[in-house]
């Protein structure tokens, strides 16, 4: 068993952005916590699969060429090589939940 706490745990940003919880050694799980009119930034997977839930907040999640408007309690799973950046609205913080399988740490590719 592994168990972590989120406080122990830092985010890329400082005190917003993408904060990983588990990597590892079949899937990444973690936080994103996005400020007001910030964004995660957009990239794609070759192979990984990325999955989000929304816990709180509002914003905006952008496939290819659509954009979704994101709430509290919604989720969405987007396949390898679909475009994806997720921004909190002007007006809201914008907290959820990732996870990427299978754990392939350099399948990113940012746009």
């Amino acid at each position: 068993m592994e168990m972590v706490r989120e406080e122990e745990k830092t985010f890329r940003s400082g005190d917003w952005g993408i904060k990983y919880l588990f990597r590892g050694p079949r899937l990444d799980w973690g936080i994103v916590f996005l400020k007001p009119g910030t964004n995660m930034g957009a990239h794609y997977h070759e192979e990984v699969e990325e999955t989000f839930f929304i816990l709180e907040g509002q914003g905006i999640l952008k496939v290819n060429d659509s954009e979704v408007p994101v709430a509290q309690g919604m989720a969405f799973r987007l396949e390898p090589g679909e475009k994806h950046d997720l921004r909190a609205a002007e007006h809201s913080h914008l907290r959820g939940i990732f996870i990427k399988v299978p754990y392939l740490p350099d399948d990113k590719i940012n746009c």
